[in-house]
């Protein structure tokens, strides 16, 4: 019989029976090693994952793919990265923008979406004196309220008063004239209990701060420029950025001249200022002429249709005498045509106390100041300088600042005042 292999011709069922486990063998092998690959690659995959796993956090966790949102996609275009996309039903990338895309008007529009959403402002919120004078009511109280229950005002009671006002900030002089003009109207009264002598003391500061002209002047027709005096420190910048949004939430057009070129980033955080009350901006180099740059600022504001020009000034030069003299020179030069002051506001720290009314006298030699901005009131327990200041220098304080928010700087209201102090 003929073997079917023709290998082995004897055609043994032995040797067939060999042949037959060789296959078999070497199948196994075969197997073997396919089964081996399969295990280490998967071994290996296991092996990286839980390292990168590990070194992100410590244990093997599911790391999630995020989908881009818009501001990741607005983010990596300003930045000149394309931006990608995955497929969510083929788990494949594509870029969508990239940069034979995106040209300068998708950039362009791509920043304005980012500047408006940073600059989306809460309303402007007026706040109310008697919420944001704790300080000063709770610091005067302390002095006054053993008066309240007095049946008799005597010798002693009165010298507590009079120092209570000038620990207030009143000033010596405000003082002895409330309590002489107090103490004269009890006497035609017939009065001298100590809630009494408080209302007549109201009425007094009443009539001290009435009659002035609180307005701040806007010239139709003419390019008004207001111009911000005052020490560095006092919050000129920030009056003039909070200002700025008023004055265009009114339906002005506003532009900023940042003439305080001496102070570090001053022109920067105008700048900002600027931006978020949508107004003009006119800078120069730092330590530049201050002048040529609210010079320039009245030229644009004419050029550009603005109404009112709000200008920042330096506050610190090498001596008193030198700023005095630049602001002087800076008075003159806004003064030229087509630039129209109407205002000079000196701002004024409360916090400072006494020591403001020094400052108000300085500048006020220096320049023609029409009335004042008292910042930082709500922080300050001596409100009396606000007496100080309107009796001693004859300046209406037209502007109070009663915190930190847009809305927070207001026009100044004698009776909400003292009626908070004595709330």
């Amino acid at each position: 019989m003929r073997s079917a292999y023709p290998l082995f011709p004897l055609g043994s069922s032995l040797v067939e029976t060999v042949w037959i486990i060789v296959i078999a063998a070497v199948a196994l092998v075969l197997l073997a090693l396919l089964a081996t690959r399969l295990l280490t690659g998967r071994g290996t995959s296991v092996s990286e994952g839980a390292g990168r796993a590990e070194g992100l956090g410590g244990s093997s966790v599911a790391l999630e793919e995020r989908e881009p949102d818009l501001g990741d996609a607005l983010t990596d275009v300003l930045d000149g990265s394309p931006v990608e996309s995955t497929d969510t039903s083929t788990g494949t990338s594509a870029d969508v923008l990239d940069e034979s895309t995106v040209d300068e008007s998708t950039v362009e529009q791509l920043e304005e979406a980012l500047a408006e959403e940073r600059l989306v402002e809460e309303p402007l919120v007026k706040p109310s004196f008697f919420d944001r004078l704790g300080k000063a009511r709770t610091a005067l109280s302390g002095y006054l309220g053993g008066l309240v229950g007095l049946g008799q005002v005597d010798d002693e009671a009165w010298e507590d008063l009079e120092e209570a006002l000038i620990r207030a900030d009143v000033g010596v002089g405000v003082t002895m004239k409330l309590i002489a003009d107090v103490q004269g109207k009890a006497k035609e009264a017939g009065v001298d209990d100590g809630a009494a002598i408080l209302d007549l003391l109201k009425g007094e500061m009443r009539a001290e701060l009435a009659g002035k002209d609180r307005s701040l002047v806007i010239d139709e027709g003419e390019t008004n420029v207001w111009l911000f005096v005052g020490v560095n420190g006092v919050g000129k910048t920030t009056t003039i950025g909070k200002l700025g949004r008023r004055l265009a939430d009114e339906g002005n057009s506003v532009l900023m001249a940042a003439g305080d070129t001496f102070r570090a980033a001053a022109a920067e955080q105008l700048t900002m200022w600027a931006e978020r009350s949508g107004a003009e901006i006119v800078r120069g180099n730092e330590g530049g002429d201050p002048s040529s740059v609210i010079f320039d600022g009245i030229q644009a504001a004419k050029a550009r249709d603005c109404n009112i020009v709000l200008a920042d000034t330096a506050g610190r030069l090498q001596n008193k005498s030198n700023l005095m003299d630049e602001l002087s020179k800076v008075r003159r030069v806004a003064a030229k045509d087509p630039g129209h002051v109407s205002e000079v506001l000196l701002v004024i720290d409360a916090t400072t106390g006494q020591n403001g009314m020094t400052q108000a006298k300085v500048f006020a030699e220096a320049v023609e100041v029409t009335g004042v901005v008292l910042t930082k009131l709500d922080g300050s327990a001596k409100g009396g300088i606000v007496f100080a200041i309107e009796s001693e220098l004859g300046l209406p304080v037209k502007l109070v600042g009663l915190g930190e928010g847009l809305g927070d700087l207001v026009d100044f209201d004698p009776d909400a005042f003292i009626d908070a102090l004595f709330a």
